[in-house]
């Protein structure tokens, strides 16, 4: 019979203490990246929790003038005072399920907590495309499921504004040709596309919108 001796050295025992130490990294790094998430995920829940019942008011039909001239002095002159992160309107797409407070700004920090509304583009019931982003594992992930024709919701303080969809587009990051301004009132939402990628999506998911109707604030 013979006996076969294996005998570990100090290498063989090194690389098992090596592997042992990065399966505790591994670990440590897992848990504590799914805290992070966990304090973000509740971050936006509070956030969109308490801004959103600036939004909930009773609505009544005005005409359809979204032109800059037909606003309040308060309304010509809330832009000026808004800064990044200021809640600015609040989204909803009823069809799918989408509902969430929109803010001024498109910073991680911003896009984190809410939608964002992209700076320079044209505020709700203005003349001009509105432009707003939101990542597409959080509050945009729906936006895989919309249709031509499904309305959309924008309601600031001032009013609420009805959008109907009239097409989507998938473009890469550089195309910024969908944030051009337009001579009607109109909406473009931006997300990030393929939905289900693992990783930085390489491309953009946007919706186009016409605005149909207008309603005033009681």
């Amino acid at each position: 019979m013979r006996i076969r001796i294996q005998w570990r050295g100090k290498g063989h025992l090194a690389r098992q203490k090596a592997l042992r130490w990065a399966a505790a990294l591994l670990f440590v790094t897992g848990f504590v990246s799914l805290g992070v998430c966990g304090v973000w995920y509740l971050e936006a829940r509070l956030y969109q929790h308490s801004e959103i019942s600036k939004f909930r008011r009773p609505l009544r039909p005005r005409a359809a003038e979204p032109q800059t001239e037909a606003r309040t002095e308060v309304e010509r002159a809330e832009p000026e005072r808004r800064r990044v992160g200021d809640s600015l309107s609040m989204i909803e797409i009823p069809r799918i399920g989408v509902s969430a407070v929109v803010v001024e700004g498109v910073t991680p920090h911003e896009l984190r907590i809410a939608a964002g509304h992209v700076p320079g583009t044209a505020l709700p019931g203005e003349i001009g495309n509105v432009g707003i982003a939101a990542h597409r594992d959080t509050f945009f992930r729906k936006l895989s499921d919309i249709r031509q024709g499904d309305a959309i919701m924008l309601t600031t303080a001032f009013g609420s504004y009805q959008y109907t969809v009239e097409s989507t587009a998938i473009v890469d990051p550089s195309d910024v040709e969908e944030l051009r301004d337009a001579a009607q009132p109109t909406l473009t939402l931006i997300t990030c596309y393929p939905f289900y990628f693992v990783g930085a999506a390489p491309q953009r998911f946007i919706v186009r919108a016409r605005q149909i109707a207008a309603f005033a604030t009681n």
